[in-house]
């Protein structure tokens, strides 16, 4: 049986998340490598699972994958030291050169994220160059009858006013160039994160990403 997500992991977010500092948390370290050692047994189980779609998937190190908990409070307003979620990266982060995937486990606000997040440039660049000449294959992704039921349309968080500099004002996918980021995000209810199925019914919904990875990576399928 796959491992699960244990109330107590939530309920170790939920307190920290109303005791959030230094003190407090020292004070309840045990909580945290508990909540921590859970949540690294289950992203075992899931990466195993989702690796049966997607081969790239079983060279992640699921202790590597996991974020820090602590916040970089540098250039932040909020000096709250600590997250409140638990969130891991897939092959998916700011940066990535490819399209890949993101869970994230927070009480009330816990989701599933799949494609390309906050490109360079040059990446970015290439996927724009790849909408534009086959927007009809991107299309078929995007209303393809079960992706578009998960996942209605792309996150449109950030994005341009005007087209890009390069392309036609007239492209046919016009609206979709504008775009800095190509994911798409999946809600889930807390009932369904700590569901013992968890992790075949995340990897259903991770599955259904997959094409639109695929497209955004095809100019970066032979470097």
């Amino acid at each position: 049986m796959p491992a699960a997500i244990s109330s107590k992991t939530f309920d170790f977010l939920e307190k920290l998340s109303k005791n959030n500092n230094r003190e407090w948390f020292n004070e309840n370290k045990n909580l945290y490598t508990e909540s921590q050692g859970n949540i690294v047994a289950f992203l075992d189980d899931l990466i195993k699972e989702m690796s049966g779609f997607d081969q790239e998937l079983a060279k992640i190190d699921s202790k590597k994958a996991l974020f820090r908990i602590y916040r970089d409070t540098r250039f932040s307003k909020d000096k709250s030291p600590y997250k409140t979620n638990f969130g891991a990266s897939l092959g998916m982060g700011k940066g990535n050169q490819k399209g890949g995937y993101y869970l994230h486990m927070e009480p009330g606000k816990s989701f599933l994220a799949g494609g390309i997040y906050m490109p360079e440039p040059s990446v970015l660049k290439e996927v724009r160059k790849e909408i534009s000449l086959y927007g009809d294959d991107f299309l078929r992704v995007l209303n393809q009858k079960d992706f578009k039921k998960h996942f209605p349309q792309l996150d449109q968080d950030d994005k341009l006013k005007k087209v890009p500099q390069g392309f036609e004002k007239e492209d046919p996918m016009a609206e979709y160039l504008k775009l800095k980021n190509f994911i798409v995000v999946y809600p889930i209810k807390d009932e369904d994160v700590l569901d013992k199925n968890a992790v075949n019914n995340m990897t259903k919904v991770f599955k259904l990403m997959k094409p639109l990875n695929d497209f955004l990576n095809t100019p970066f399928s032979a470097q």
